[in-house]
Formats: C-alpha cells, structure tokens, sequence
C-alpha cells in the first residue's frame, strides 16, 4: 500500500497540478501579462473612486502606462473648473491617481489633452485645446520633466496656421523620426481637419500644412501602421449620446494627401455601431507586436447621473484587410489581450490639485442640450 500512494503522490499530483494551473497563467509570455477590458462598468483607481479622465490619450513612458484625460466632475463640462488629470499603470488594469496636468492656467473651459515625450529635449509636452469663452478656440502647449507634471504652460495661444479660425479638437501623433505633428479642427472653417508638422522642440508650428481632409468633423487621430498613416475621426458631437462614426483616411506621408477608404464605426444604417466619440486610438506592445486601440467616450451614459463617470469605451485591437484598410468596430463588452507589462509604481508621490474656483461667468444652458444649469456648471437636475 505504501508503494502504491508514493506512485500516486508522484504520477497523480503532477497531473492535477498541470490541469488546475488557469490557462491565461500557463500561456503568459514573460515580459507581458494577459490583461481583461471591461466596458460596461466604470474603471476605477486604487482607492476605489471612478476614473474621471475623458477625450485624452493613453501613452506608455518610462515603464507605466499613462491615461491623460479631462475631468468633468457633476458638471456639464462647461465650466472653468474642468481640469486634466493622469492616471498611471502598470498593467492596464489598477490605476493609480497621479494628480493634475496644467499648473496656473488661465480661466477658460479646458478640453483634450494630448501628451507626447520629446526625445531630443527630455520634456513631456502637452497640447490642449480650451477657450475662454466658448467656442472661441485656442491652442496651448505646456511641458514637464515628468509624465505626471505637473505642466507649465509654455504658450497658451499657439500660432497654427489656422489659428485665427479658431483651433478646436486637435491631438499629437510621434512619427518613427521623432518628428511631431497636430491634427486639429478649424471651427470657423465648418470644423476642417487639418495636420501640421511641428518645431523640433514641439512647441510651436513649422508652418507645413495639409490640405484639408474633411469638413464638419472633429475628435481627430493618428497612427501609423507600416508604411502607411491613417488619420480617423468623424463629424461633430456636442458630447452626443449616439455617438459619432469613425472615418478613416490614409496617406504615406503625415502631411498628406490622404484617401477616405471607410467608417469603421457606422453600420448599414447610418448609426454608430458603438455609442461613442472617438477620442485617441493608442498603441500597445504585444507578444506579435504593436496593437491599436480604438478608444471613445460614451457620452450621457453615467449610471449615476454624474457627468465625469461616463464610460469610455476600448476597442480590441484593430483588424486590418491584406489592402491595408481596416475592418469595422464590433461592439464588444469585454476582451482579453496580452500586453507589455509595465514596472510598479516606485513610492508615494505629491499629486498637484488646484482648488475650485468661483466662475465670474457661469453658463447657465447647456451648450449641446440647451438644458438649464446652476451656478456651478452642473445640470440642475442633477443628483
């Protein structure tokens, strides 16, 4: 009998071992970690509070992962108490709160911010599009040392060709060269999407500029792929409960000309297959290299009422054809996929916050639903 159980323990419990180890474990490859997104339910931070980080970008630096984003709290988002705020990550999946953007800005309503790392200078900068009083766009550029800031501004009022149309929606895209440039709206052109290559600093404009791609749009991005750019985007929203299509135009050259080859957020019908308005499409590493990210606010979809707790949704990677085009959006709830695994935060950092202000000039309507709201910018009624 005692020969019997040690050929057990030594044949049997290997086995077992071997069958009740998680698939996902067993399949790990080093270096990355399988990751689960979930897009029916508000992320959260470490401390349990819902991520409030909208129409911003996801960037991976110095080892973490980064979620830049407009705060928009119980307001409507028209007041000058918005700010930019960044999460960090390791893993894609626990957010830490690493505090506020833009050091001392000026009062104004603050939209999307876009961050890139300027290779050759060693800063961090950030483009953002806001207004001091709307919709009389303009364009800013501020810089840190580190991915969390906070940020100086460096310009608020950056001369872009287009500058005095207004400079709307607009964010940053890293050419392989380390040349940067800016897709951004013009909204007294009808909202034309224009890029423009920047300074080699990234500060301010070269002056080169492509033609116009569209008109009537706006949340504009870029990626490359190969050899080929792809600049998506769609037509305006006004934070929009059905949310907006996602154009796809593609060039061999940053600047253009680019072809408008699909939509790849709109059915047979017409309507957004996700409720949502692009807002950055990121690039990730895995194990079969870069993946790109279709990410995209789902405005008015706050289970709570609470405008800065509306869901952002993100896309599995994109799905290209042998032509290069890209497959349509598939409205999915939650996904798997294996990514670069960042390093662990390294100890306690002083996040910047500034205070809230008392807005001179509140507005009192909704801008998009013509709604009435309170001297805080916030929906009356909301809760």
């Amino acid at each position: 009998m005692t020969v019997m159980r040690s050929i057990f323990a030594l044949v049997f419990v290997p086995f077992l071992l071997v069958c009740i180890t998680p698939r996902s474990a067993a399949a790990q490859t080093p270096g990355f970690r399988s990751v689960t997104i979930q897009n029916t339910v508000p992320r959260r931070d470490t401390q349990g509070k819902v991520i409030d980080a909208h129409d911003g970008c996801l960037r991976f630096y110095a080892g973490r992962y980064y979620l830049y984003g407009t705060a928009y709290g119980k307001t409507a988002g028209y007041t000058i108490n918005s700010r930019y705020r960044v999460y960090s990550s390791a893993d894609l999946e626990h957010w830490t709160f690493e505090g506020e953007l833009l050091k001392s800005p000026a009062d104004g309503v603050y939209y999307r911010p876009y961050v890139a790392y300027n290779a050759g200078t060693h800063k961090y900068v950030l483009w953002y599009n806001w207004y001091r009083k709307l919709w009389d766009g303009q364009v800013g550029v501020a810089t840190s040392d580190t991915p969390v800031g906070p940020f100086t501004i460096v310009n608020d009022d950056v001369q872009l060709t287009q500058a005095k149309d207004r400079p709307g929606d607009g964010s940053l895209f890293v050419d392989e060269d380390n040349t940067a440039y800016f897709i951004y709206t013009a909204i007294a052109q009808d909202h034309s999407i224009r890029v423009e290559r920047l300074a080699p600093d990234y500060l301010s404009s070269t002056g080169e500029v492509s033609p116009v791609l569209a008109q009537g749009c706006e949340a504009p991005s870029i990626f490359r792929r190969g050899a080929s750019y792809y600049a998506v985007f769609d037509t305006t929203c006004c934070f929009c409960t059905e949310g907006s299509g996602a154009r796809v135009f593609v060039a061999t050259h940053p600047l253009g000309p680019y072809t408008q080859i699909g939509n790849i957020n709109r059915d047979a019908n017409g309507k957004p297959t996700i409720p949502a308005q692009q807002t950055f499409i990121a690039t990730v590493q895995t194990p079969d290299g870069p993946a790109y990210l279709w990410m995209g606010d789902e405005w008015n979809s706050r289970p709570d009422g609470i405008k800065g707790h509306d869901l952002q949704y993100w896309g599995p990677p994109l799905r290209f054809a042998a032509d290069g085009s890209i497959l349509p959006l598939e409205n999915t709830p939650s996904w798997t996929i294996s990514v670069a695994l960042g390093q662990p935060r390294s100890g306690a950092t002083a996040r910047y916050v500034w205070p809230q202000k008392r807005d001179p000039h509140p507005i009192r309507t909704d801008a998009c639903l013509g709604t009435p709201l309170n001297e805080r910018g916030e929906p009356v009624a909301a809760r």
